[in-house]
């Protein structure tokens, strides 16, 4: 066990809709802050290994022992400036990252004990600290201006950790932003439960507060941006564009109303200040098995739907949501139905149903097997993945769908770098994201810095 439980949510039993106050419960904080007692307890708890396994297993490299060490003697703005050195978004990042298959599963209380140090919990409690101490000073200075600019396109993790590690160095940076809030997936993309308090705007506020990045916001690369004028107008870019497009089913009736796509669904929940009244649907089906999936089918449920299913076309070792997200699912009440695939989107102008063929693995291949079953839908949800939009990257080298990259982020374009989503760096983890950000800055900073010698 690598999280406390969180609370059950209020679920109808009895076909009454919830109301607007049980819904904002379901909405409440999933792992509520620590309080300084079980702060405190839990730090003690860690061994402070010499060559920490959980340290290897971060993306960010996150001193991890250092951190719970300065929390353990009662120094958690400290704490915070250990994490925040490393990982810039290090209170988005424990909020959701997937700890129980990264640092919490390499952590060696496991294997005495079973249950490793909750270093997720402990990282929010000191990053929150921190970020609420109003007398705090401001962990990084910020070096003499430089002259260099830099241009980075997207406002989400990579590029908010690429532009501070940027501006430390005394760089000047320019975000461009297609939508109207900056954070990308943090904003927009991740379950109002993991993400509450408008926690994702305090986080960029403080990543600004270093000096010398502005945003333009309503700028998107291929509208009014071009890589070729980006290029003339400042001296490095940094692409963080994530993955613009949202797959098919490639069914008939896809284009039936109540047919959704789920990020589509989480970013309408995430900006609605209506809760209560965002989703009527009575019966939900979510069509995939990532952890996009599970944040759709579980929110679905917690706002009211009386029956949420759903469907993957393989078995549970092979989702890509973690076993704890599958858990979160089968805890609120989502029907998980694996070895289907769609086949037909029934209904008269609105969606009513779906058509699913049961499929087995036959040799190591996905087959189907002719056998058939109906569910019942008045809004259906797809998360079925991402890719990339590639009309605006003429130039760039792609290959699977993802921006080609050097070891130092850089593309088969000179002074172009990029990260996230949109490169094939490992996970698709905000945590992922941010260390593909800082990597490119460390490169983008080292060029500028050679180019003036």
């Amino acid at each position: 066990m690598t999280h406390s439980v969180p609370f059950l949510p209020v679920i109808s039993a009895d076909g009454h809709p919830l109301t607007a106050a049980q819904i904002e419960q379901n909405f409440s904080d999933l792992h509520p802050c620590l309080t300084d007692l079980q702060a405190m307890a839990e730090s003690n708890r860690c061994l402070y290994c010499y060559d920490a396994p959980c340290v290897t297993a971060c993306p960010t490299s996150i001193d991890i022992p250092g951190f719970i060490r300065r929390i353990s003697t009662g120094n958690p703005d400290g704490a915070a400036r250990t994490i925040l050195s490393s990982n810039i978004l290090g209170g988005t990042c424990a909020r959701v990252c997937p700890t129980e298959v990264l640092c919490q599963q390499a952590c060696v209380r496991n294997r005495a004990e079973d249950a490793p140090v909750e270093i997720g919990r402990l990282q929010r409690y000191a990053v929150d600290h921190l970020l609420d101490n109003t007398a705090a000073a401001y962990p990084f200075a910020r070096a003499a201006e430089t002259g260099r600019r830099v241009a980075v396109v997207g406002a989400g993790p990579a590029g908010l950790a690429c532009a501070h590690a940027l501006a430390v160095n005394g760089h000047s940076v320019t975000i461009f932003e297609a939508r109207p809030k900056p954070g990308g997936l943090n904003e927009y993309g991740l379950a109002a439960y993991k993400m509450t308090g408008d926690f994702a705007r305090r986080e960029v506020d403080f990543v600004l507060a270093v000096g010398g990045i502005q945003i333009e916001y309503g700028r998107a690369l291929g509208t009014d941006l071009t890589l070729d004028v980006l290029r003339q107008d400042y001296d490095a870019v940094f692409l963080g564009i994530g993955l613009g497009d949202t797959n098919a089913l490639g069914l008939v009736g896809e284009d039936k109303a109540g047919v959704v796509d789920a990020i589509d669904f989480i970013a309408g929940l995430r900006q609605s200040e209506d809760l209560a009244g965002y989703c009527s649907a009575a019966s939900v089906v979510v069509i995939g098995g990532g952890n996009t999936a599970i944040d759709a089918a579980v929110q679905a449920k917690r706002l009211g739907a009386e029956e949420v299913t759903l469907v993957y076309r393989r078995g549970p070792q092979q989702m890509g949501a973690t076993a704890y997200e599958q858990d979160l699912a089968a805890t609120n009440g989502v029907v998980v139905r694996h070895w289907a695939k769609p086949v037909e989107i029934k209904g008269n102008g609105h969606v009513e149903g779906l058509v699913f063929e049961r499929t087995r693995l036959d040799g190591g291949r996905l087959t189907e097997t002719g056998r058939r079953f109906e569910i019942s839908a008045d809004l259906v949800l797809k998360a079925i993945g991402q890719s990339l939009a590639p009309a605006a990257l003429s130039g760039l080298t792609l290959k699977g769908g993802k921006i080609v990259v050097d070891e130092t982020g850089q593309t088969t374009l000179p002074g172009v770098y990029a990260g996230g989503d949109c490169i094939a760096s490992g996970q698709d983890l905000t945590v992922q994201a941010v260390e593909d950000g800082k990597r490119a800055a460390k490169a983008i900073h080292a060029a500028l810095s050679a180019s003036q010698r």
